[in-house]
């Protein structure tokens, strides 16, 4: 096992006294009150249910919470499965709150997790994330279950969202990671995933948890490391993923940042894999029963992002000619002259975009951060294009839709590598 200086000795002790375990699921915490009772139930029924025979435990690393969130961990129980249930759990279900330290944030909760499995000998595991509303017992039957009797490494999950829901993983994270990896996953940076314990063992082996990229996206670096390690994968449909809604939730500016800063340095770090393939993209396969439901509606100002779209290009237009190609800048700030009802950012554009930030990413053209901010208005006109065009859309067009964008990454994915190899 990796270096596991990171883990307390009590930790250490409570995991000894555990023995091995079948399954592990872990859940980071930090100030979740209103919600973990519901999550740490939900997994209680899950494993009861699906799991009866098999041996496991809750590892429950917290960032310090300050309303009795690990207290609740450490006390929630189901008195009288019965109730619930056809049957009571034949074993019993260990829980573990261990607190975590330092700067690196998620990334630190994701180490312990992994840890503990090795540690443990965890044939399967889950991780959740703790804020959830939405959360049912068949979610671990749907995150275990194929890497339990399947076989599978890691499985990601596929969500029932709003239209409006995930703009950021459907119109760059996941159709860059299929078109540049050559896989096909719906939510390859989900919050939820299961995983086995050889692909855990293998997380904890590489010298990498104190860099930038596994400490601010920790689940893009998994889920592309072990697409590039050859590890098997598969996604699991979930159903409706709903969040505690929070005033502090991180604003675009910090998203696009994290996700896409790491997004492209795996791709720098990973460039051996992708950059020469050329076989098209494969099929992950699914798990569960795809079904849709009735979600809240969800408010965009289109008026605003639509502003702040044409106020950016205007005003940061020097930045950007560092960033795009003349042709392409060109092009968006035609888009940026249109009017609300005619405005449309067409795909072939919008892919063109993301690839030539991505290579004047990895080319340093001007301050990294800076080549990320100076995405985010862009983004904004195509997210307020997206909900122009999908407003009176079914779920199938929307599908449609995804897919003819996807395509067009792939379309273009020579375009990329062009400009990704050639000198900055």
């Amino acid at each position: 096992m990796a270096e596991d200086t990171f883990l307390s000795d009590e930790f250490v002790r409570k995991l000894t006294a555990v023995g091995e375990v079948d399954i592990l699921v872990g859940v980071p915490t930090f100030n979740n009150h209103n919600t973990i009772e519901q999550v740490v139930n939900a997994i209680q029924l899950g494993l009861v249910k699906y799991f009866p025979r098999e041996r496991t435990v809750l590892i429950n690393p917290d960032g310090g919470s300050k309303d009795g969130t690990p207290e609740i961990v450490r006390d929630s129980s189901i008195q009288d499965f019965r109730t619930l249930l056809s049957a009571s759990p034949l074993r019993t279900l260990h829980r573990i709150t261990t607190p975590y330290r330092g700067v690196d944030g998620a990334s630190s909760a994701w180490r312990i997790i992994l840890a503990a499995a090795d540690l443990l000998r965890a044939k399967a595991c889950a991780v959740v994330s703790p804020d959830l509303e939405s959360m049912t017992p068949e979610w671990i039957e749907g995150l275990v279950r194929p890497v339990y009797k399947e076989q599978f490494d890691l499985v990601t999950p596929i969500y029932h969202r709003h239209k409006y829901d995930g703009l950021l993983v459907k119109n760059i994270l996941a159709p860059t990671i299929r078109a540049v990896y050559g896989t096909k996953m719906r939510e390859p940076v989900g919050g939820e995933f299961g995983f086995s314990g050889k692909l855990a063992c293998h997380y904890l082996e590489q010298d990498v948890w104190h860099e930038e990229t596994v400490r601010t996206a920790t689940e893009i670096w998994m889920t592309t490391r072990a697409i590039v390690d050859g590890f098997r994968l598969c996604q699991s449909f979930l159903g409706p993923k709903i969040h505690e809604q929070k005033p502090s939730a991180q604003n675009i500016v910090a998203t696009i940042q994290n996700a896409l800063g790491a997004l492209f340095r795996c791709m720098e770090n990973q460039e051996p894999y992708w950059l020469s393939r050329t076989d098209p993209p494969q099929p992950v396969p699914v798990f569960g029963f795809e079904y849709s439901s009735g979600l809240e509606p969800r408010r965009v100002n289109r008026k605003k992002m639509l502003t702040m779209f044409q106020n950016g290009v205007q005003q940061l237009a020097p930045i950007l000619e560092s960033i795009l190609s003349s042709e392409t800048l060109k092009e968006i700030q035609g888009v940026a002259l249109q009017d609300e009802k005619q405005f449309r950012f067409p795909d072939e554009l919008w892919v063109k975009t993301i690839y030539e930030f991505a290579a004047s990413y990895h080319h340093s053209v001007i301050n990294r951060e800076h080549i990320l901010q100076a995405l985010t208005p862009i983004y904004r006109g195509r997210i307020c294009s997206v909900v122009l065009e999908d407003q009176r859309a079914d779920a199938e067009q929307i599908e449609e839709r995804l897919e003819a964008l996807c395509q067009e990454y792939e379309r273009l994915r020579p375009r990329l590598v062009e400009r990704w190899a050639r000198k900055a």
